[in-house]
């Protein structure tokens, strides 16, 4: 009986400890499943959270370049080469087959058949300015953007720090320091004003290359880069026609903003070839020569007549004289 009772007994721990074991394996299964599903639950929800953190990002970012894109279309375009200016604008441009007369001293003779008259601002009437367009020629007027004449009647606004070294074999004439716009726009901007009021279809700047002269500044190429194209937009405002005068070293970057160019002595010192990017874009080349360089028309006619620049022949102090290419 004792043995009977000892056996029933083993049996039940046994049976216990059966169910003990089955019961902990199954719980063990159910954690594993259960953590299983946490961790992919949990995965997914974190995957999401990146999705979405990344979608804010985006939607960041976009928010982020329109605002910069907008405030790039606001901000002043620089004056660069690579950003030429828009000359399609209500001014006179000329044709590469346009005739012309320069004379910047005394009494205009308004007797010649031609084109284009390149006269003195400060010197001509606009009653004569209206003549000359009455009898078919546009009228240009003539300003020196880069020195200073003692003879101006606006000499005294021009401060001392932006007038250089003399002018050689021009006495009277200074250097400016073309770097200092600021000083500088408001007496030029003055002058284009009185230019566009007197009724010119255009402007002739001349000195337009200072940084190759001993001005007494140091001038660079990017300096005087900046002043001419920020002339040439002045000039545009105003509806006036604006020409590249020499610096020819700048032609290919300044091209873009110019309508027209001008040369002095560029046949008798061999440069020509320099402005043929304004023949090729259909822009005329206005080409000076002079009488003392002992250089006569049968010297350089055939050649410009190749070329298509408009070239005369002119006295040095800029009279009525004139000789035209037959």
């Amino acid at each position: 009986m004792k043995k009977l009772k000892y056996d029933l007994r083993i049996s039940l721990l046994r049976l216990l400890c059966y169910s003990l074991m089955v019961f902990a394996l199954a719980g063990c299964g159910s954690n594993d499943e259960d953590n299983d599903n946490y961790n992919y639950y949990n995965n997914n929800d974190n995957n999401s959270n990146i999705e979405e953190n990344e979608n804010n990002n985006e939607d960041n970012n976009s928010s982020n370049m329109n605002e910069d894109e907008k405030n790039n279309e606001d901000a002043l375009p620089s004056f660069t080469a690579e950003q030429p200016a828009d000359l399609n604008g209500e001014w006179w441009q000329p044709g590469v087959d346009t005739t012309w007369q320069w004379q910047l001293g005394g009494v205009i003779d308004q007797s010649f058949d031609v084109d284009m008259y390149d006269v003195d601002m400060f010197e001509t009437d606009a009653s004569v300015v209206q003549a000359l367009q009455d009898q078919g020629s546009a009228v240009i007027c003539y300003i020196s953007v880069g020195s200073w004449e003692d003879w101006r009647p606006d000499i005294n606004q021009f401060p001392a720090e932006v007038i250089g070294n003399d002018y050689w074999g021009w006495p009277g004439e200074k250097w400016l320091d073309i770097r200092q716009i600021d000083l500088l726009a408001p007496i030029m901007r003055a002058r284009l004003d009185e230019c566009a009021a007197k009724g010119f279809d255009g402007i002739e700047p001349d000195n337009m290359d200072g940084y190759t002269n001993d001005t007494g500044f140091p001038l660079t190429y990017q300096d005087q880069l900046t002043f001419n194209i920020w002339l040439a937009e002045e000039a545009h405002k105003r509806g006036l026609s604006i020409g590249l005068k020499n610096d020819e070293g700048q032609v290919n970057d300044l091209l873009p903003y110019f309508d027209w160019a001008m040369t002095e002595d560029c046949f008798a010192d061999d440069w020509c070839e320099e402005m043929f990017p304004f023949i090729e874009a259909n822009k005329p080349v206005f080409a000076a020569e002079y009488t003392d360089m002992d250089i006569s028309l049968e010297d350089f006619c055939p050649q410009a007549e190749a070329w298509n620049f408009s070239v005369i022949l002119k006295n040095r102090d800029l009279d009525e004289y004139l000789e035209i290419c037959p």
